[in-house]
C-alpha cells in the first residue's frame, strides 16, 4: 500500500533519447493515482533558473559570434540554475513528501561538463556540497538510444538549442559517460529507449510502482 513519502526520480540521457517524453508519461500515471507529484527539469524549473537556462541554451556558436563562454563560466551557470532549483522547488517539494520527477540532474553535469569538456570534477563536487543540501535521487533512469532513433527525433524538433546540434561523436561519448556512471550505482536503471513505446513506459512505471508500494 502506498504511503506518502518524499521520492526523487531523475531521467538522464542524451538529446533525442526520449527522457522528456517518458518523464511526462510517468508524471501522468502518478497523477492519475492521485499521488502528489511535480514534474520539473534542468536547467530550469523555477523562474530564476529558467532565465539562466535561456542564457546558456541559446545558440551562441553561430558563425558571427567569436566570443564564447569559457567552459567554467558555462558550468557555473548550470550550477547557479541548480542552486535556485534545489532551494526553491526540489527541496520544498520533498519536505512536503511529494514525488519529484526531474528531466536531468547532476549526472548530466558529469557527462557533459566533466567527461565531455574536461571540467575539474573536484571543482563541481565542492560546489555541489554547498548547493545540493543532501538532495540526491532515489532512482535514476538512464535512457540508452540508438544513433538512428535519436537523430530522427532531433530532426522533428521545431525549436532547437545548441545541444541539439552537436556532432554524433559528441552524443556517443556523452551516452557512454551516462552508462559508465550508471553501472557503478544500484539505484540506476539503464533502459533501451530506441523505440520509446508503451513497453518502455510500463517498465518504468513497474519499477517506480514497486519502489513506492503502489497497488493497482
Amino acid at each position: 500500500m502506498y504511503k506518502k513519502k518524499p521520492y526523487f526520480i531523475v531521467f538522464e540521457g542524451v538529446e533525442g533519447c526520449g527522457k522528456s517524453f517518458q518523464s511526462k508519461k510517468l508524471f501522468n500515471k502518478l497523477k492519475k493515482k492521485k499521488i502528489k507529484t511535480i514534474l520539473t527539469r534542468e536547467p530550469g524549473g523555477t523562474r530564476s533558473a529558467e532565465l539562466i537556462r535561456n542564457l546558456i541554451l541559446k545558440d551562441y556558436f553561430d558563425n558571427d559570434n567569436t566570443e564564447k563562454f569559457d567552459k567554467y563560466t558555462d558550468t557555473l551557470l548550470y550550477l547557479a540554475a541548480r542552486n535556485e532549483h534545489v532551494k526553491n522547488k526540489i527541496k520544498p517539494a520533498l519536505i512536503k513528501k511529494k514525488i519529484v520527477i526531474c528531466d536531468r540532474f547532476i549526472d548530466s553535469t558529469i557527462a557533459y561538463q566533466v567527461l565531455g569538456k574536461k571540467v575539474d570534477l573536484k571543482f563541481i563536487n565542492n560546489i555541489h556540497e554547498k548547493i545540493l543540501q543532501r538532495v540526491k535521487p532515489d532512482i535514476v533512469f538512464v535512457l540508452k538510444v540508438s544513433n538512428k532513433s535519436a537523430s530522427k527525433r532531433l530532426k522533428k524538433r521545431k525549436k532547437k538549442n545548441r545541444y541539439d546540434k552537436f556532432s554524433q561523436s559528441f552524443y556517443t561519448k556523452a551516452q557512454n559517460s551516462f552508462i559508465k556512471i550508471a553501472k557503478s550505482k544500484k539505484n540506476y536503471f539503464i533502459l533501451n529507449s530506441s523505440n520509446n513505446d508503451d513497453k518502455l513506459e510500463n517498465k518504468i512505471y513497474d519499477i517506480v510502482k514497486k519502489r513506492l508500494n503502489i497497488n493497482e
